[in-house]
């Protein structure tokens, strides 16, 4: 058996590993070990791979960015920032038709400006506005669907974790990949918008309007999240500015949250403690995914079938355009057995330089970014569709008196919409890398 022959069976034995509920982080380490082994034929080259391996990976200095921005996520949701934002959106949006389901989607755009992850956003999200959207009788279907898609915005709009990862896949500047996922994910909010004002019109009843708000109290309430304001200006401003690197800002945004949850009482020593642990526990957990993926990528290096996979559909002749088009509906598919993470540390190395010899008449640099926004919308899209949707089954945890079905069926227009907006942004690049050639 050639070397290419046992890189693609390596794929099925991980789809079993993953199928028989193998943790992720651990098949792609078995199945890389075992690959690599298979194609040395030597115990002592495949355990000295994995030393080199895992002192290359760990001792990478972009991945500090993650616990940082974990610790951030957790203060930002003891802070009580969240329910500031909701009322804040909802004093601005409530007097529309959907106005609260809106004000829902506003606030998780704004929490995700503080936080890189999609479950704590849908999570912290979900605790405040579900409540809200139950008390002014929305329907089931439109509640849990508004939070589980507004969740998705925790990784869109930058800072995002995954973003963190893509960067040190490709070696992008993370900076810049801040910078382009800005325009897509301020558009995702107003699309997932805009889907609630279209669903309260085609299903009666589902959302109504309440009674239009002060102007004066509006601005009040708009003052009242001066924090995240604030924090989102010295952490994503601060990158932009060029005044911290985005480890520096990560930090920044970290001890500012935490401060701002110190002086509002949501903080105390038992808590700080728990934030610590939880941190330590995620970070563990995305640590042992990314060394188990580079340890199964780094076996696929050695077959050699990245790169003729790559010479093999150059040589075909396929347009670079259907091609994307394949890629994309393979992260569909994906999304739909795979949580976000996975999907990206494993077929970004695989994919990426596939599409990289293809011509899509940009540079190699703005094509990294603009195929990095893409990917990430299409990921966002799996955590909201069956049967291993996270986002789904977080808000499903907060209202377990609404059917899972009636979940799903609530975020299907989402998924469209967000479908509509991967093809408008793969049709026209300059609106992802409009804000990036402005600012570099």
């Amino acid at each position: 058996m050639s070397n290419i022959e046992i890189g693609l069976w390596s794929f099925p034995v991980l789809l079993f590993l993953i199928f028989i509920r193998i943790p992720i982080g651990l098949a792609m380490m078995a199945v890389g070990m075992g690959g690599t082994y298979i194609v040395f034929g030597s115990t002592m080259m495949t355990m000295g791979q994995l030393k080199h391996l895992v002192y290359g990976t760990f001792s990478n200095y972009s991945l500090s960015i993650v616990p940082l921005f974990l610790l951030m996520g957790q203060f930002a949701t003891l802070s009580g920032m969240s329910k500031g934002l909701f009322k804040a959106a909802e004093a601005w949006l409530g007097h529309l038709k959907g106005g609260v389901a809106m004000s829902a989607i506003g606030a998780c755009a704004g929490f995700g400006a503080i936080c890189g992850s999609s479950l704590a956003t849908a999570a912290t999200m979900g605790q405040v506005a579900l409540p809200e959207l139950r008390r002014y009788g929305y329907s089931g279907p439109l509640a849990t669907g508004t939070l589980a898609a507004g969740g998705t915005l925790g990784i869109l709009i930058p800072p995002s974790v995954i973003l963190v990862i893509y960067a040190i896949l490709t070696e992008q500047n993370i900076a810049k990949l801040f910078v382009a996922a800005f325009i897509p994910g301020i558009l995702a909010a107003i699309a997932y918008m805009l889907v609630i004002a279209i669903y309260v019109r085609v299903v009666p009843g589902s959302g109504d309007a309440l009674e239009p708000v002060p102007y004066a109290e509006r601005f009040k309430a708009l003052i009242s999240v001066w924090p995240v304001i604030l924090i989102f200006l010295a952490v994503v401003g601060g990158i932009y500015a060029g005044i911290f690197t985005p480890t520096e800002a990560a930090a920044v945004g970290a001890a500012g949250t935490g401060l701002v949850a110190l002086v509002t009482g949501g903080l105390n020593g038992k808590k700080i403690v728990n934030s610590i642990l939880t941190t330590a526990n995620s970070t563990a957990m995305i640590f042992l995914i990314v060394l188990g993926a580079g340890m199964f990528n780094s076996f696929l290096a050695l077959t050699q079938l990245p790169q003729t996979s790559a010479q093999w559909v150059t040589e075909q002749g396929f347009s670079p355009w259907f091609v994307l088009f394949c890629v994309l509906v393979l992260y569909l598919i994906f999304g739909c057995v795979m949580d976000s993470l996975s999907m990206v540390l494993l077929t970004v190395p695989i994919f990426f330089p596939i599409m990289t010899a293809l011509d899509f008449g940009m540079s190699t640099e703005e094509f990294a970014l603009w195929f990095g926004i893409i990917v990430l919308i299409v990921v966002e899209v799996g955590l909201i569709t069956p049967p291993v949707g996270m986002n789904l089954f977080v808000i499903n945890t907060m209202a377990r008196d609404i059917p899972i079905s009636q979940t799903f069926r609530g975020t299907a227009p989402f998924v469209l919409a967000d479908i509509i907006r991967v093809a408008i942004l793969a049709m026209f690049p300059s609106i992802t890398l409009a804000l990036v050639w402005a600012i570099y």
